[in-house]
């Protein structure tokens, strides 16, 4: 059930060196995220507004380096299509945990920050389980 041979052995990718590329991806992509989220705050764009498209640039970025460098799988309309149906169901929560924590948290100058590392993690978190068993899953 592991991913694809990198060391050309014929033993199946462990999952310890696709959570460990995962994770770096996932840095680089909440980077661009992040990045792209703060840029439309500081233009002036809603919260909400400005979240969806920091979520869409991660997420591009978070596909392309998965699937190539993280799980090491071929691409194809079926895995681009599970992705883009993981990462839009990934979206709705993303936003919703957003919003809760944007609710619940103090007024704080961290408030805006914080609210968008919580809904990251759970996303990240859901989103590699689901890729390492269903969308990248080797056949």
């Amino acid at each position: 059930m592991g991913g694809p041979d990198p060391a050309g052995d014929g033993a199946p990718d462990p999952l310890l060196g696709q959570l460990v590329r995962f994770v770096a991806v996932g840095a680089l992509s909440a980077v661009v995220d992040l990045s792209v989220y703060t840029v439309g705050l500081h233009v002036g764009w809603p919260t909400y507004a400005a979240r969806a498209v920091s979520f869409v640039c991660g997420t591009s970025t978070a596909y392309v380096l998965n699937r190539r460098w993280a799980f090491r799988v071929a691409g194809g309309a079926r895995r681009a299509g599970g992705f883009v149906l993981l990462y839009g169901t990934t979206f709705g929560v993303v936003l919703g945990v957003n919003a809760l924590a944007l609710a619940l948290l103090p007024s704080a100058w961290w408030r805006v920050t914080a609210a968008w590392v919580l809904s990251q993690g759970l996303g990240t978190a859901c989103n590699f389980a689901v890729l390492r068993t269903v969308v990248f899953r080797r056949s």
